[in-house]
């Protein structure tokens, strides 16, 4: 499958991330690309680095992802995507910059749960 516009591009990309071989996304990734991590002050540069950053992370079975929000227009788009591995889960919040039906910079966030502030206890209901 060749995707066309940028929300087509981050779907492949997310579809491949699935298949856990982590150099097959390199299809959807354009030669300048850049991975940034603001919360950590990581930058990835290049598919290969990518690839070796996603094989070698720990974990404790396939990595699985789910989709939860995509949102986008020609050039950028913003995932929500819940992953996990048996044991380990996450959300990752991604940026993405497609040009060219190639992604050219990924910014990702990944927020932690956190107790709620009793000082808004009064304001607030809990979630499941």
């Amino acid at each position: 499958m060749v995707p066309g516009t940028a929300v087509e591009v981050v779907r492949e990309f997310w579809r491949l991330m699935q298949s856990n071989d982590f150099h097959s996304v390199a299809a959807v990734l354009a030669s300048e690309f850049v991975l940034e991590w603001p919360q950590s002050h990581e930058r990835i540069r290049g598919a290969e680095r990518f690839a070796r950053m996603n094989h070698d992370y720990p974990a404790h079975g396939p990595w699985r992802f789910t989709v939860q929000r995509l949102l986008g227009n020609e050039a950028e788009v913003v995932s929500e995507v819940e992953i996990t591995d048996g044991v380990q889960n996450a959300t990752a919040i991604s940026f993405f910059t497609v040009q060219g039906s190639k992604i050219t910079r990924l910014v990702e966030y990944w927020p932690e749960p956190y107790p709620a502030p009793a000082s808004r206890a009064h304001l607030a209901e809990p979630m499941p």
